[in-house]
């Protein structure tokens, strides 16, 4: 299905009935691959699940956007189907959504329930050496950027870039590439003390894109949280042991 949000046609799903659960997918991903959670949830719930601008069947917003343009922007799909509240369930970058859009004063919905699944949003702290080649990397990249050695060399800053770049930001378009800078270099943990709904935490334990410790951090901050620890999966966690996962959600939205 499609809806219309600020001239964007927002591909979502809408399954099931009961109280609604809002489905927000990480970076890279689209609803398609949360099927499975999908699945469970609508056996009891109405499940809206939507590919926020930039994924899957939905245009990339028009310009790059940072955290806060994508909470605006599901406040809207919210607002559209005039939700007053809900539950939530996040994975990666979704996560990044929730805690700024929770931290929101005077929210017009209750958010009754969360889970965030190998959530983002505890800026990794970089090592010496990660310093020191972040260092080089500007260093070189203002050099090759001068008139001359741009004009010798035109590839040159975008090489570079490449080299230093993750999968996700290599394969994305500049637009993307730019959202993902403004995206990942905010440190949301300050925020993370004011969820104050039930809260699901679930992580594998070999997840090396937000890792374990993330986890228990979040577990420390907010006020009524739980761990539910994926031995073996890595940042999938719910699709690389499904049945352990859809078992946890099923008993914490019993």
């Amino acid at each position: 299905m499609v809806k219309k949000i600020d001239s964007i046609a927002v591909n979502y799903i809408d399954e099931g009935e009961g109280e609604i659960v809002l489905l927000l997918h990480g970076w890279g991903a689209n609803i398609t691959l949360y099927a499975g959670i999908i699945q469970v949830l609508s056996q009891n719930h109405r499940v809206i699940a939507l590919d926020m601008p930039g994924f899957g069947k939905t245009p990339e917003p028009p310009e790059p956007w940072c955290v806060d343009d994508y909470v605006d922007f599901v406040m809207k799909f919210i607002a559209a189907f005039g939700m007053t509240k809900f539950s939530i369930v996040v994975h990666s970058f979704g996560g990044r959504v929730f805690f700024k859009m929770n931290a929101r004063e005077n929210l017009p919905f209750t958010i009754e329930k969360a889970v965030l699944i190998d959530s983002a949003g505890i800026l990794p702290k970089k090592s010496f050496s990660q310093k020191v080649s972040l260092r080089c990397y500007k260093i070189g990249r203002a050099v090759m950027s001068t008139k001359v050695l741009h004009f010798l060399y035109p590839d040159a800053v975008e090489n570079m870039r490449r080299r230093r770049g993750s999968a996700d930001y290599n394969s994305a378009t500049p637009t993307m590439r730019a959202t993902l800078v403004k995206v990942v270099n905010e440190d949301l943990e300050p925020l993370m003390h004011l969820v104050k709904c039930p809260t699901l935490l679930i992580w594998g334990d070999r997840d090396t894109a937000t890792p374990l410790s993330d986890a228990k951090r979040m577990e420390e901050l907010i006020p009524d949280a739980g761990l539910v620890i994926c031995e073996g999966a890595g940042h999938f966690s719910f699709a690389e042991q499904a049945p352990k996962v859809h078992g946890a959600l099923t008993a914490f939205f019993a």
